[in-house]
C-alpha cells in the first residue's frame, strides 16, 4: 500500500500552471486519502471555473500513477475559500500589488535586486517585422532553457496573442493577474481583455496606467528575460516604459533600406534622454533567396543595419533573411524557431538569443552580498 509521504512526493512534481510552483508548496493539496491501492486527492483551485482545471487533473493523475501500489485514483477539485485565496496570494505575490511611499505601484523589474533582463524591442516605423522578431526571440530564449515573459506594449496595434497562438482571459484575483502561457513563455496583452475587433482609443494617461498594471500587477514570477514589444516610433508608450524601467535595454529592428534606417535612428536615440541603452540592432528582411534558382536578392537594399549600429554606437546582432514561413508562423501562432528550427532565419534568431544570454546583466551598479 502506498504511503502518504510517497503520494505527497509525487504531487510535489505537479506545478500550478499559472504560478509555476509545486501545488504542495502552495498548499493546494487540501487532503489525501489512502485505502489500499485507492488514492483520493482533494486539490484546491484558485478561482471557480479555473481554466486550467483539466490540466491540473491530468497532471495530478499522471503523477500518482508513478507511485508503486496505486491502483485507483480519484481527484476532487474545488475552489479556494476567500481566506485560502488570500493565503495563496501572500505566498506568490512578492512585490505584486505593493506601493511606494508615494502611493505608486512597485514594479519588480525596476528594483536593484531584480535578476530579470528587460529588453524593449523598438522600431522607427511599422512593417519591419518587430513583433515577429520579438516572439521568435522570446521562444528561442525559452528553448535555450530560460524563463521568458512577453509584454505586448503595443496597446493600439497588439499582435502578440495571435503570433504566439495564445487565447483566453487571464485569471485575476487578490489584486494579481496571472499571465497566459504559450510555447514556454508567459504572455500578457491588452488583446486578452477586449474583443478582438474592438479598437483601443486611448490617450497618454490611460496608456501609461495600462503599462504600469502590466508591469506591477501581473504575476510574472522569476523571469530571466522580459521582452517588451513596443509600438513603432517614440510616442507615449515608449516614454512611459523608459520612465518605469530606466535600466532596460533596447533592441532596434530595421530593414536594410535607408528610409527605414533613418527613422529607426530616431527611435534608438531616445535612449540618450531616458537612461536606457541600445543593446544592439537587428536587420530584418536582409536578403531573399529565390527558391527556384537559389540566387540571393537584396530587395530592400543593403547596409542599413550596420550603418544604424554605427550611428547608435552599438553592434549589429544579426541580419535575418526573408522567409515566407516567418509570416505563416505568425498567422498560425507557431513561431518559425519552433516550426522550422533549421531554417536560416531561425538559426540567425537562435544566434541573436545566444548573444543576449551572454550579455545578461552586468554587476555594475548592483549591490553585492558581502560576508565578513
Amino acid at each position: 500500500m502506498p504511503t502518504k509521504d510517497q503520494i505527497l512526493t509525487a504531487l510535489a512534481t505537479v506545478n500550478d500552471p499559472d504560478v509555476g510552483r509545486p501545488i504542495t508548496e502552495l498548499d493546494m493539496v487540501a487532503d489525501v486519502g489512502i485505502d489500499g491501492g485507492r488514492v483520493d486527492v482533494h486539490v484546491l483551485l484558485t478561482v471557480p471555473g479555473c481554466p486550467m482545471k483539466d490540466r491540473i487533473n491530468n497532471e495530478v493523475t499522471a503523477a500518482l500513477r508513478t507511485v508503486e501500489g496505486v491502483t485507483d485514483i480519484n481527484v476532487a477539485l474545488s475552489p479556494m475559500t476567500e481566506q485560502q485565496r488570500g493565503e495563496f496570494a501572500s505566498k506568490v505575490r512578492g512585490n505584486a500589488g505593493a506601493t511606494t511611499a508615494g502611493g505608486q505601484p512597485v514594479i519588480p523589474f525596476a528594483q536593484m535586486d531584480s535578476d530579470t533582463k528587460v529588453i524593449a524591442v523598438a522600431s522607427g516605423k511599422g512593417g519591419v517585422g518587430k513583433s515577429s522578431i520579438t516572439t521568435n526571440l522570446a521562444v528561442a530564449l525559452a528553448q535555450q532553457g530560460h524563463d521568458v515573459g512577453i509584454l505586448d506594449a503595443d496597446i493600439w496595434g497588439y499582435s502578440i496573442p495571435r503570433m504566439m497562438g495564445a487565447s483566453g482571459r487571464p485569471v485575476a484575483f487578490e489584486n494579481m493577474v496571472m499571465p497566459l502561457q504559450a510555447h514556454g513563455c508567459k504572455v500578457i496583452s491588452i488583446g486578452f481583455f477586449i474583443d478582438a475587433e474592438r479598437p483601443v482609443i486611448w490617450r497618454g494617461p490611460m496608456l501609461h496606467r495600462a503599462l504600469q498594471q502590466f508591469l506591477a500587477d501581473v504575476h510574472w514570477g522569476d523571469l530571466d528575460f522580459l521582452l517588451c514589444d513596443l509600438p513603432p516610433g517614440t510616442g507615449d508608450i515608449a516614454i512611459s516604459l523608459a520612465q518605469m524601467l530606466p535600466n532596460a535595454d533596447m533592441l532596434v529592428v530595421t530593414t536594410p533600406q535607408q528610409a527605414a534606417q533613418r527613422v529607426a535612428l530616431r527611435a534608438g536615440q531616445t535612449t540618450a534622454q531616458t537612461g536606457m541603452k541600445v543593446a544592439g540592432v537587428i536587420e530584418n528582411m536582409a536578403t531573399f533567396v529565390a527558391p527556384d534558382t537559389g540566387k540571393e536578392y537584396r530587395i530592400f537594399g543593403e547596409g542599413g543595419g550596420i550603418l544604424l549600429a554605427e550611428e547608435l554606437d552599438t553592434k549589429l546582432l544579426g541580419s535575418i533573411p526573408i522567409d515566407a514561413r516567418l509570416r505563416e508562423g505568425a498567422d498560425a501562432g507557431v513561431p518559425l524557431v519552433l516550426a522550422h528550427p533549421d531554417a536560416p532565419a531561425s538559426q540567425r534568431l537562435f544566434e541573436i538569443a545566444g548573444q543576449l544570454t551572454a550579455s545578461k546583466r552586468s554587476l555594475i551598479g548592483k549591490a553585492l552580498p558581502l560576508k565578513f
